[in-house]
């Protein structure tokens, strides 16, 4: 598996770091290799778990510091995740089944654009897999273990042994009403809590050295306090079902594996072809349904690969239950993953994340350039951008420039914010700048699903931060200067504007 990926991340293995990498991650990790502190220092502590950003400061102490490192050390973690996924769908279905699931997974764009990217889903979703393997084996310290592990690599990971642990006291309560219910497999569900005591350590050190226990103030409100609102619950709710069962190119499989609950079981020379147990299925459908409810709660971004924990296990029931009643299944696998690796490389018709597919490599590409032509042409000047420019501008180490350069930070390029950089400019010594580096903050296809629905842009307005970055033509109007470096890679673009006041003195 390891081999595999590394083959087909080949090219992708010496970007520079991209998005929330370069935000905080890779900050944070290198933070922990130069001065032995799980708190970072050089950017605002979010209060996640070290575990993973440890595991890469021994990469960087080990080999060192250098993307094409980075990378390989998250495509090991990947694989090994992949190894979990096989391993528990072989318990609970077949070698068939196991090994269709974990290469629709490795193909499906998501889990393939976040497989060398430095993030804590993927490897907190493989840590769980783990988990879920020795849960359905029905071996309780080795799931405590495992569960503790990827609840120090993402807090969000306690969520799988939680929601097993009610769906175990709901069946002890199914059963003493004289139900029937499939045998149980897991025979102590306390050890089911167990992985809430390090993160409870974790957070207690947390607080002891930083006066707060679930991040700064400011990634607190963002990702909590503003988006406990019923009605953005509720559409974020939408959202997290729509990417856990539909979203690039899984509605395909998932219409499939519906439609062939109609047909009757295929029959081989053993009988007829087994299902996943009933018990584990509904302690998955605990799973999924802890995630998606949690994550519409909780996350100011509704990023898709919150969800990575749990959609490989819709995955492997869907592949289950093709395998098992449909004679031309394999065929229909084939297609889906045929869609998937299509999706690496096309944008779908509706807004997405550029980490979602290889669209960040797009992103990485044009920054990379347009960042080389601003330092070689305006080196000491200072520049007003957004982040994660702002950081790339910053800090050498992500590998968009060879030295830091001087920067005002807007929070993206709307009309609103540029009309007040350009009113602070001109009314604030503080705020002048000499160039504006603007760039896609967002995706924006051509033609949206539901563009016509004013009530949908309002609401993505009001919960989302939803808004319209000006074109560069636009910006320098606004900001009173001319264009001087613009790029374009399909949906996402970038542009240098130099400001009518540098023009004047060299005229």
């Amino acid at each position: 598996m390891f081999v595999a990926l590394v083959a087909l991340h080949a090219p992708l293995l010496r970007l520079p770091y991209f998005w929330d990498e370069a935000g905080y991650y890779v900050p944070a990790a290198r933070d922990l290799l130069l001065t032995g502190s799980p708190i970072p220092h050089s950017t605002v502590s979010n209060a996640h778990p070290p575990l993973l950003l440890a595991y890469l400061a021994l990469w960087w102490k080990l080999v060192g510091f250098a993307p094409i490192v980075t990378r390989t050390a998250m495509l090991l973690a990947s694989s090994f995740a992949l190894l979990g996924l096989f391993r528990l769908a072989e318990t609970l279905a077949s070698f068939e089944v196991a090994v269709t699931t974990t290469v629709l997974t490795a193909l499906y764009p998501v889990f393939f654009a976040q497989s060398s990217l430095v993030h804590l889903d993927l490897a907190a979703a493989g840590l769980t897999f783990w988990g879920l393997n020795a849960y359905m084996k029905g071996r309780g310290w080795d799931a405590a273990l495992w569960f503790s592990l990827a609840s120090l690599t993402k807090e969000t990971a306690v969520l799988a042994p939680l929601a097993l642990f009610a769906w175990e006291l709901f069946s002890l309560w199914w059963r003493s009403q004289g139900k029937n219910l499939p045998e149980r497999r897991f025979r102590q569900p306390i050890l089911l809590l167990v992985p809430i005591i390090p993160l409870a350590v974790w957070y207690v050190f947390h607080y002891s050295k930083t006066g707060f226990v679930f991040g700064n103030p400011e990634f607190f409100r963002y990702n909590v306090e503003a988006t406990l609102q019923p009605s953005r619950i509720l559409l974020a709710l939408l959202v997290r079902l729509w990417q856990t069962a539909g979203y690039f190119h899984l509605l395909p499989l998932t219409l499939a594996a519906l439609f062939a609950m109609w047909l009757p079981p295929l029959r081989d020379q053993t009988g007829e072809r087994p299902r996943i147990a009933l018990d584990a299925q509904f302690a998955m459908l605990a799973v999924v349904a802890a995630y998606v409810l949690a994550m519409a709660m909780v996350g100011g971004a509704e990023l898709a690969r919150y969800m990575l924990p749990v959609v490989p296990l819709v995955i492997l029931v869907c592949v289950s239950t093709l395998w098992r009643r449909v004679r031309l299944g394999l065929a229909v696998v084939a297609l889906v993953a045929l869609m998937f690796v299509a999706g690496w490389l096309t944008d779908p018709p509706y807004g997405f994340a550029p980490e979602d597919n290889l669209a960040y490599v797009d992103y990485i590409r044009l920054h990379q350039r347009a960042e080389e032509f601003l330092e070689a042409r305006y080196p000491m000047a200072r520049v007003l951008t957004a982040w994660p420019a702002s950081d790339e501008l910053t800090r050498p180490y992500l590998g968009y420039v060879t030295r830091p350069m001087r920067v005002v930070r807007i929070e993206h390029f709307a009309l609103e914010q540029l009309m007040s950089a350009a009113d602070a400019r001109s009314n604030n010594a503080r705020s002048e700048f000499e160039i504006a580096l603007v760039f896609s903050t967002k995706d924006e296809p051509a033609h949206p699903l539901l563009q016509h629905w004013q009530l949908w842009q309002e609401w993505k307005q009001r919960f989302f931060d939803d808004h319209h970055d000006l074109r560069p033509a636009a910006a320098a109007q606004v900001l009173g200067g001319n264009v001087v470096y613009s790029e374009t890679r399909n949906r996402q673009w970038i542009a240098v504007i130099e400001l009518e006041r540098i023009v004047d003195a060299r005229k």
